[in-house]
């Protein structure tokens, strides 16, 4: 899942957050777990956490939230290992409003039933599309002929197609996204809800969530930089006094090799060898036999 940042309307910026690689967020995909992607939505992370994995959103943000893979009737995998619910994602957007972490959220899930995972959104300011219905899988797009896999779904394509043609300055809106991937292209229903978004989707443009056109806030407060500089450069001084007053790390041999080494090998009990044991039966029945004979062997067994 990787999550971008930038700026598409005066003092707001756009969070693509996507289910295949955290980028920024995460440094590789083990980290990418439901427990870590709800904490970063949240703002739930320890307070040791650095920047480039926080989202540092408020009341002004634009959030687009895409999520892919294999799912069902409401949930979808992570790493084939787990599960996030839409229990979860509900209980993490309302959260994310009451904290005011966002001001309007784009929600776009492609997986099998995907319109399961919405339907129980309840925050105002969201928008949500799914490629599937509820009982609804839906279907990959033709293989990549190099690696022979398929790389995406047909939704995934078609919506890839519009989005290509969309300039920084289109007039282009929501209501033509819903039409892109009608049920004859992408053979499931897609599906969309925008009863809790104030806006009207015909009055919502395409890039307020996928542009990325950089504009600036203007103010008209001063701000002294020479000041800030000095009080950095003595935090820097301080904090390099404090690495040279810490002791050198010690690490502990945790294996002995010296010892392993040079110990003596321990001395096995002795045992006959099985070979041994079935010649030494072999041996006594041979003398049975030529001692007694057969018609004996009814005493024996």
């Amino acid at each position: 899942m990787a999550v971008t940042y930038s700026l598409s309307r005066p003092a707001t910026a756009l969070v693509a957050v996507l289910l295949l690689s955290f980028g920024s967020v995460a440094a590789s995909h083990i980290e990418v777990t439901v427990e870590n992607f709800l904490r970063v939505l949240t703002g739930r992370i320890p307070p040791s956490t650095p920047r480039s994995k926080r989202l540092l959103s408020d009341d002004r943000f634009f959030f687009l939230i895409y999520m892919t893979g294999h799912g069902g009737n409401g949930f979808l995998k992570f790493q084939d290992s787990e599960e996030i619910t839409n229990i979860e994602l509900f209980f993490a957007f309302e959260q994310m409003w009451q904290k005011r972490r966002y001001n309007e959220l784009l929600f776009i899930i492609d997986t099998c039933q995907g319109a399961s995972i919405f339907f129980r959104f309840y925050s105002p300011n969201i928008m949500a599309l799914a490629s599937s219905q509820v009982g609804e899988d839906f279907f990959s797009h033709q293989p990549d002929p190099a690696i022979g896999v398929h790389l995406m779904d047909f939704f995934s394509f078609y919506v890839l197609e519009f989005l290509e043609e969309i300039n920084p300055a289109s007039q282009t809106n929501f209501f033509f996204l819903f039409q892109v991937c009608p049920k004859s292209l992408c053979v499931s229903t897609p599906g969309h809800r925008t009863d809790l978004f104030q806006r009207d989707p015909k009055n919502v443009l395409i890039t307020d969530f996928f542009g990325s056109v950089r504009k600036v806030e203007i103010t008209t407060e001063t701000i002294n930089l020479q000041q800030g500089s000095e009080i950095m450069e003595s935090s820097y001084k301080e904090d390099q006094m404090d690495e040279e007053l810490m002791e050198p790390l010690k690490y502990a041999e945790q294996l002995p090799v010296a010892q392993i080494i040079h110990q003596k090998p321990k001395l096995k009990d002795w045992h006959p060898p099985g070979g041994f044991i079935l010649g030494l039966w072999a041996l006594i029945i041979m003398v049975f036999f030529k001692t007694y004979g057969i018609k004996h062997m009814k005493f024996i067994f």
